[in-house]
């Protein structure tokens, strides 16, 4: 299989849950997206979809 690199940002998953609720009328808190964000990437994380990488930059 072949490997591709994939960069999760978890403010772009934040933003793309905020637009996708509003289209189904509800209004999350900011606090909410970031939670709602962060369960995804743990999602990802833990169904071995994406691993983590921390960047000493």
């Amino acid at each position: 299989m072949k490997e591709i690199e994939v960069i999760i940002d978890t403010d772009e998953i934040a933003e793309f849950f905020y637009q996708e609720l509003l289209k189904r009328g509800y209004v999350p808190s900011e606090e909410e997206l970031d939670d709602l964000a962060d369960i995804t990437f743990d999602y990802l994380l833990e169904k071995c979809i994406i691993d983590e990488e921390i960047n000493d930059d």
